[in-house]
């Protein structure tokens, strides 16, 4: 397939040489079917939904009526690849809940899907009819014309035949002029019919586009320079991890054991009493300084991956927590530590406001999909807009394609379900094998 539009196949000398006029032909040809099947299913739906709408069986036919569009302009975008090969975007976007309700909630509120059905309307009842008419009109005055020696030979057995009821063909030079005239104007048409083609593959791409080229670059420049911080800001955390690590912990450990050295040196009292403070201060900075080291990015989480990580954080919280992974290998670094601060803050908000007794962790790959769930048996009532950090949460996984959904209905259980796509996992990234611990 060549990259170039018929639009710009028609302005070169060897238009005709090529593929495109049987391609314009065939994208205009196969117009029709679809035009009179979309045509079929709006009458039936409108007609019989608004019949059965008193006895309510009527509005889920008036609903699909509404998404008829939804279809109708993906073949659509299908199709218009046979005259323009340009990439043409599905506008919808994912729902933020599972279910069908969602879905259709969702699409209701879109404006590509009035869009859509808007286009369905014009293709059953204007363009069809214009393609069909453009079509017929080629294949019969050069059919009937071509046709001429083979209708004089076959059915009037040599005697004259009426040409495309305009003329009498007495003889088979005439009959084969007749043909030679159809085979030129079957060439001269094919301009036309190109050109009726490029108008109808731009009217499409024109009301089923996304917003346009230039918004589609701008959207997908800005979702790589989200990830592109994120990258940045996640090797900063590391950046300061590790000077922390290496530099101030050393630090404080190596005061620690000389003070306490100092102390074994000197037990009397005053000395004494003030070397076992200052001990005990720098072990309790020691302490303090390990744990910030933790919450900016865990040692584990980068040696032995996600698993342990949360492993780990299962065993330091205050609530029983059960921990069930079934991962293929390593991930990224940047989804293991978004996966892994979200449940982070799952877990410290349950510890403090839903007074579980106890909770679980399950992590798995499924349906294309990084599955994580944080589930306990706690009072409920969790929000994302109740200040508990969990809005954060939604936006930092929404940079992967991720999404975040939350059940906590009052007297609980809260359910919280992190869905990651894979393709946002990068490439091999299922491929990578643990660490060994």
């Amino acid at each position: 397939m060549r990259s170039h539009s018929i639009g710009q196949a028609l302005r070169r000398p060897r238009y005709l040489l090529g593929g495109w006029p049987w391609r314009a032909a065939l994208y205009l040809l196969s117009g029709v079917p679809v035009g009179l099947a979309v045509l079929v299913c709006v009458l039936l739906l409108a007609v019989v939904g608004s019949a059965l709408t008193l006895v309510l069986i009527g509005i889920p036919l008036l609903l699909m009526l509404a998404l008829t569009g939804i279809p109708v302009a993906a073949l659509e975008r299908r199709r218009l690849r046979l005259v323009d090969p340009g990439p043409l975007g599905d506008p919808h976007r994912d729902p933020g809940r599972t279910g069908p309700d969602a879905w259709v909630r969702t699409r209701l509120r879109e404006r590509a899907t009035w869009q859509e059905l808007g286009f369905a309307m014009l293709l059953a009842w204007v363009l069809w009819p214009l393609e069909a008419l453009v079509i017929g009109t080629v294949l019969a005055v050069c059919g009937g014309l071509l046709s001429t020696p083979v209708v004089m030979a076959v059915v009037t057995g040599g005697d004259e035949v009426r040409v495309l009821k305009l003329g009498l063909a007495e003889t088979y030079p005439q009959a084969c002029a007749a043909a030679l005239l159809g085979a030129v104007l079957l060439a001269a048409f094919a301009y036309p019919v190109g050109v009726a083609a490029a108008a109808r593959g731009a009217l499409t791409r024109w009301m089923l586009s996304s917003g346009g080229s230039g918004t589609d670059a701008r959207i997908v420049e800005l979702g790589r320079s989200r990830m592109r911080l994120v990258d940045a800001f996640e090797a900063e955390r590391r950046r300061i991890e590790r000077d922390l690590h290496d530099g101030a912990q050393q630090r404080l450990v190596a005061l620690s054991m000389t003070l306490g050295l100092a102390r074994l040196e000197s037990p009397a009292e005053p000395l004494g009493g003030l070397l076992a403070t200052a001990h005990d201060e720098a072990r309790a900075a020691l302490v303090e300084i390990r744990e910030l080291i933790q919450g900016i990015h865990p040692q584990v989480l980068t040696d032995r991956g996600l698993q342990a990580a949360v492993e780990d954080l299962a065993d330091r919280s205050a609530v029983p927590v059960d921990v069930e992974f079934a991962l293929p290998g390593r991930l990224p670094e940047h989804v293991e530590t978004a996966v892994y601060f979200a449940v982070c803050e799952a877990l410290a908000n349950m510890a403090k406001h839903s007074g579980a007794s106890r909770a679980e962790v399950n992590g798995r790959v499924e349906a294309g999909s990084l599955v994580v769930e944080v589930r306990d048996d706690g009072a409920g009532g969790a929000d994302t807009a109740g200040g508990t950090g969990l809005q954060g949460v939604a936006d930092r996984v929404s940079v992967l394609d991720g999404h975040l959904l939350l059940s906590s209905p009052p007297g609980g259980p809260t359910v919280f379900r992190l869905d990651v796509p894979v393709h946002a996992l990068g490439a091999g990234a299922m491929s990578r094998t643990p660490a060994a611990p």
